[in-house]
């Protein structure tokens, strides 16, 4: 005797579309979660160090911004997923299976816990970098003692100021080279959760009908 496999109701049960709207509450809550970490870190840094140097701020907003495209990624698969979400007919048989629901379920882990580890290191990256970038343009003196100064640079922030600022570990120079720093792990810390949408939307096309 032939085997014909499991039933369709086995293949698709009623419950399988719950695991595609996990995948959209994944996808979305999860990335919105590390974009408002990662938002609130780097937001904390930039409104401290606009205290002392104001003008900074707004060179400082990328770290905020770069998190708050994180959100973006979340509802784009979200969106994607719950559209792909097929509801029962009117004689009440579920098209939906549960290899649909696990594909989508996947597809929203994927893209929403990268979001929420590339919002972390956003956040993390954007905190140091925010601070360290004002007290350069701050002319914070780090280092109080010569022991602890030592195989640090010291360049003043103009040709005029070489000699008034002896004693201050500051520069534009040092400056600019730490914001470049920054926005280079900014840009990898932003490529992890790029990473998750891009294998959220291949496996999301991974559908089985019952049909």
């Amino acid at each position: 005797m032939i085997d014909q496999g499991p039933p369709l109701d086995a293949q698709c049960p009623s419950w399988a579309a719950s695991l595609g709207y996990m995948g959209v509450a994944a996808a979305v809550c999860l990335s919105n979660c590390g974009s408002a970490m990662g938002t609130w870190k780097a937001g904390t840094s930039v409104i401290n160090t606009g205290i002392r140097h104001p003008s900074s701020v707004m060179k400082n907003v990328i770290p905020i911004v770069m998190a708050g495209v994180i959100g973006i990624y979340g509802l784009i698969v979200g969106v994607i997923i719950g559209q792909s979400v097929t509801k029962p007919s009117n004689d009440r048989e579920n098209s939906y299976s549960t290899y649909t629901g696990m594909a989508h379920l996947c597809a929203g882990l994927c893209c929403g816990v990268s979001g929420l580890a590339a919002g972390l290191c956003i956040g993390i990256v954007g905190d140091y970098g925010v601070r360290a970038v004002g007290y350069r343009a701050s002319a914070v003196t780090l280092f109080p003692s010569e022991t602890e100064r030592e195989g640090y640079s010291n360049i003043p922030d103009s040709d005029d100021a070489a000699g008034a600022h002896d004693d201050v570990v500051s520069g534009s120079d040092d400056q600019n080279k730490l914001f470049v720093g920054m926005l280079i792990m900014l840009i990898f810390s932003e490529a992890l959760a790029l990473y998750g949408m891009i294998v959220a939307l291949i496996v999301s096309q991974h559908v089985y009908s019952c049909d």
